[in-house]
């Protein structure tokens, strides 16, 4: 009988403390802008490649979300547009990208550039920016080798796993 109560105590002290961790990632707010094209090819931003930067954001926002409970906050085009002084500009100031963040109540902003050196190859460029100290806590690339649209779903999901392994050690 005792054996039995020491179980049942064991159990729910698991139970809490599982979902005490659970809890404890739930909430992080995370914004991420639109992916900026950066083609240095000699036939540069064509609509193929435009589209497929612009899926970027969305295949993020999915990969990110299935790996812990993220909060995703949107953010308009028109809102970074007007906060973006021109190309690279959230991507290059920090402070600048972490402002827009906390106007929309995110802890941690992603912006990124899509860089495209050659036809075959290019490179998932990221900051991933605390928005309460204003600084890019790390810079994340992924390659591409191809253009097809497994290969991005790939790379995305590579990033969205390299993103989760630097925020999640600063929430604790």
């Amino acid at each position: 009988m005792m054996q039995v109560k020491l179980n049942i105590i064991f159990i729910s002290l698991i139970i809490f403390f599982s979902g005490g961790c659970a809890s404890a990632n739930a909430g992080i707010k995370i914004a991420i802008l639109d992916f900026e094209l950066n083609d240095l090819t000699s036939l540069p931003y064509t609509q193929a490649e435009l589209i497929r930067t612009g899926s970027i954001k969305p295949l993020l926002e999915k990969a990110i979300s299935q790996h812990n409970d993220y909060q995703i906050i949107h953010i308009s085009q028109e809102a970074q547009k007007s906060a973006n002084a021109g190309f690279g500009y959230l991507f290059h100031f920090h402070d600048e990208a972490a402002k827009l963040g906390k106007k929309f109540g995110a802890d941690w902003v992603i912006v990124g550039q899509h860089s495209k050196p050659s036809f075959l190859e290019s490179s998932l460029i990221t900051d991933v920016i605390n928005v309460i100290k204003a600084s890019a806590f790390a810079e994340l690339v992924v390659d591409l080798k191809g253009n097809h649209e497994k290969v991005t779903e790939r790379a995305v999901m590579k990033l969205s796993e390299k993103i989760d392994c630097v925020i999640l050690p600063r929430q604790k």
